[in-house]
């Protein structure tokens, strides 16, 4: 028997399968696959220009809903509701996971074929993809530069901003700790949250108090290491990108007119939750 005749012996068993989608929604439908399928436009007629739409287009996918779960545990964080906010973010990490790996699908093209549309990108570039820059808003590393690239678009401006000016994901851990009794300096749980984070003394107690005694603050412990989780997952998506450009471009300057490697070099050594790494050494 054929794999063909076997498909279709197997399918016509199938007595339940829905045909008829006159008046029902289909899959496709559902998906508006016409919507997502249709936007990978070449700029060029390089045959490699698709993989590098489709890994940016796959990777944003990813990003929102990487936005979807962490706002969602902010907000379960504030509300008391620890357990489904262990749930969001161990999600976040795989997500994380996935997005890591479309970096060693981009890495299958080759410098002499990247550079034949690479002009066709004109100043597009991957560091004005707004939805990074509202994750790294959410988990709270805040540069007021950056909004001026989105001034453009008023509605997404405003967007921006008020995820600029909101409080992120360490902070609202933070007042977990306070909530739960720990002694925390009044200007960080006042503080102004479009300022960058600075670690502080009364937070970094409290947290080795947690890890210290994991019996009596479990909830917080598990807070504070899929908190970890997500910033280990953020720094190794950074160092594969760096990786990635370094391999196709080397050295030039970025389309959107950063330094490219250099200046993801530099990121690589940010912190999102500064206490969570230094008091490792202090255990």
């Amino acid at each position: 028997m054929t794999k063909e005749s076997y498909s279709t012996k197997t399918t016509a068993n199938e007595k339940g399968i829905h045909t008829d989608f006159i008046n029902n929604m289909t899959y496709g439908e559902y998906l508006k696959l016409d919507q997502i399928l249709s936007g990978q436009e070449r700029l060029s007629d390089h045959h490699d220009e698709m993989l590098f739409i489709v890994i940016h287009q796959v990777s944003e996918l990813w990003m929102k809903l990487i936005l979807h779960e962490t706002n969602a545990a902010i907000h379960s964080i504030q509300s008391g509701d620890m357990q489904t906010s262990f749930k969001q973010l161990a999600r976040v990490s795989k997500i994380q996971s996935q997005i890591i790996q479309a970096w060693d699908v981009l890495s299958t093209l080759t410098p002499a074929e990247y550079m034949e549309f690479r002009d066709s990108l004109g100043q597009a570039s991957g560091f004005q993809s707004y939805q990074y820059r509202l994750i790294e808003f959410a988990l709270g590393y805040k540069t007021p530069h950056i909004l001026k690239i989105y001034e453009k678009d008023a509605e997404l401006h405003k967007q921006l901003k008020e995820a600029y000016e909101g409080p992120g994901l360490y902070d609202v851990a933070i007042d977990a700790l306070a909530e739960a009794g720990f002694k925390i300096n009044p200007e960080v749980l006042n503080r102004d949250y479009s300022k960058p984070y600075e670690e502080d003394d009364s937070v970094r107690d409290a947290w080795l108090t947690v890890y210290r005694d994991v019996e009596n603050y479990w909830d917080l412990y598990q807070l504070a290491e899929k908190l970890v989780d997500i910033e280990d997952w953020l720094q190794q998506w950074r160092f594969r990108h760096m990786k990635t450009v370094e391999r196709i471009i080397g050295f030039k300057v970025g389309t959107g007119g950063s330094s490219g490697v250099n200046y993801l070099k530099k990121v690589l050594d940010q912190r999102f939750f500064p206490e969570l790494w230094s008091l490792r050494t202090e255990i």
